[in-house]
Parts: C-alpha cells; sequence; structure tokens
C-alpha cells in the first residue's frame, strides 16, 4: 500500500465565483460537473480529473459538519484566519508543457510572476499568487521550454545539465 496520487485540493473562500474564473482563466482549468452537495461548489479539471475544488468558506452550518474531522477541537478556527496567504498549506504546485502559451496568457492578463531554474534539477518555475485569497501557485516545466524561449537567467550555467 502507498500513495498514487493526488486527488484533489479544497479552496474555501468568500469569493468562489472568482476564484472559480482566475484559475480557468489564467491557468487553463476547465470548470466541470460535480455531485450535488446541497450548497454550492466548483469542481475544476485537468483533462478528465477533478483537481480543484472550491466551495463557499463558512457558507452553512451543514458544510462546517462536511468538513469536520474527528480530531477537530471546538471553538478552534484551522482556516488561515482571514490571512493572507495558504493557511496551512503553502503553495499549489502543477507540472505544466507550454512555458510559452502560459508566459503569454499571464502577461496579457497582467499576472505578474516570477521565474527560475530550479536548482540541481531540469525544471524551470513560474511563482505567482491567486490575488482572491493570496494562494501562492508555482508552475513547473522542462528546463528545454525555458532554454528553447532564451529564458536562461543569468545565474545559471546555461546548457548544464545537473
Amino acid at each position: 500500500m502507498g500513495l498514487r496520487f493526488l486527488e484533489h485540493v479544497l479552496i474555501l473562500t468568500h469569493d468562489p465565483e472568482g476564484t472559480r474564473d482566475w484559475f480557468c482563466n489564467n491557468l487553463g482549468f476547465t470548470n466541470g460537473f460535480h455531485p450535488e452537495f446541497g450548497f454550492p461548489v466548483y469542481w475544476l479539471y485537468i483533462g478528465e480529473q477533478d483537481v480543484l475544488h472550491i466551495g463557499k468558506a463558512r457558507h452553512s452550518a451543514h458544510q462546517d459538519t462536511y468538513l469536520q474531522t474527528p480530531t477537530d477541537q471546538k471553538n478552534i478556527d484551522y482556516s488561515a484566519a482571514g490571512a493572507l496567504g495558504s493557511g496551512r498549506i503553502d503553495h499549489l504546485c502543477l507540472n505544466c508543457d507550454g512555458l510559452a502559451e502560459f508566459i503569454e496568457r499571464l502577461s496579457k492578463n497582467g499576472i505578474e510572476f516570477s521565474e527560475r531554474k530550479a536548482h540541481n534539477s531540469n525544471l524551470y518555475q513560474l511563482f505567482m499568487r491567486e490575488p482572491i485569497n493570496g494562494i501562492k501557485v508555482e508552475l513547473n516545466f522542462a528546463w528545454h521550454e525555458a532554454e528553447q524561449l532564451g529564458r536562461v537567467p543569468a545565474w545559471t550555467d546555461a546548457g548544464k545539465t545537473n
């Protein structure tokens, strides 16, 4: 028995529609089918797999019960308590291809991002924050895509494979 893959991440937000739109419009997720839970949710897909679930924060007592675990303690707020950022989750990382298309889409949409070659690896990374909830997003691409685009930062050893 072992881990096989990540099924999904749930984001509870005060703006589910804005959150859905940001991930669809900027990263290319597809909004798709979800079962009826009795409260509003969105399921975002990569291909045929739902991987990002979005719901309304503190929507109802029913939702709070749905999200409780046996170890939850009464009157303890396990969320980010209104703080900017991803709460107990530092960031969401997605493996991608099509670096040029992502850079074009993000730039066209006015999304600020930083980029770097991951140390001691053949990954090229883009980092940004989803502005509605402050969630940090990391996109990983094969290093050769950045080389082909001439996006080799001066501080890397150009052409060196690690």
